[in-house]
């Protein structure tokens, strides 16, 4: 079994999944910035006694990325599912945010995530399938989270994109869209979220679907 790439595997979404996938026995490799983010990730999912990989890189870094990535894929094979969780999250209104700002906030989510891609979907596809999820969120745009609201809509895109390219070969490709603020105890509780990255990746071929929404409330 190749096991479940998390970027992005910080307290939240990130750690849920990992735990979702690892409850099924996946070996997880776990990416994000910081040590303290990984330690804590890969403690999450020691009760699953599954193998666990860490690996520190930034998403916009495509070099880091890139190595991080290959190790996942010495360790554990090439994954049979990639989520990624990275995002930045901020309020900005239309004006407020500087040019540099923009593309930063593009750089995390939706560049990184589409050079996770074509890092590992080919050979994902190659092999004749597998998984690319992305967190989306922002089911309509707010003019107080625009550089939010335009990387969620670029993540729809995206997929779109990864879909027609890759898909053809096995690989299914969809967002999960949550359309409120993720928090234990709420309607947004982030173990029921997870649940959706789960069912998308089991789907069968004939019912895959390219976005799952979380609007609230356990599944």
């Amino acid at each position: 079994m190749a096991g479940a790439v998390i970027i992005g595997a910080g307290p939240g979404i990130g750690q849920a999944v990992a735990r979702r996938f690892a409850r099924e026995g996946l070996p997880i490799a776990l990416i994000a910035r910081g040590d303290r983010t990984l330690r804590a990730a890969a403690e999450a999912v020691r009760s699953h006694e599954v193998p666990v990989v860490t690996a520190a890189a930034d998403s916009t870094d495509q070099d880091a990325l890139g190595a991080a990535l290959d190790k996942a894929v010495q360790e554990h094979g090439v994954p049979d599912v990639v989520v990624y969780n990275a995002a930045i999250i901020q309020a900005d209104a239309p004006g407020e945010l500087s040019v540099r700002g923009h593309m930063e906030a593009w750089a995390v989510n939706v560049i990184g995530a589409l050079n996770a891609a074509a890092h590992l979907a080919p050979a994902m596809a190659a092999r004749g399938g597998g998984t690319f999820l992305i967190t989306g969120g922002m089911p309509e745009p707010k003019p107080r989270y625009v550089s939010l609201s335009l990387g969620k809509a670029g993540v729809r895109t995206l997929v779109a994109l990864l879909d027609v390219e890759y898909g053809p070969s096995g690989v299914h490709v969809a967002s999960i869209t949550v359309a409120g603020p993720v928090a234990p105890g709420t309607d947004f509780d982030p173990d029921d979220i997870a649940e959706h990255y789960w069912r998308l990746h089991t789907q069968p071929r004939h019912r895959w679907e390219r976005e799952a929404l979380h609007a609230g409330g356990s599944r």
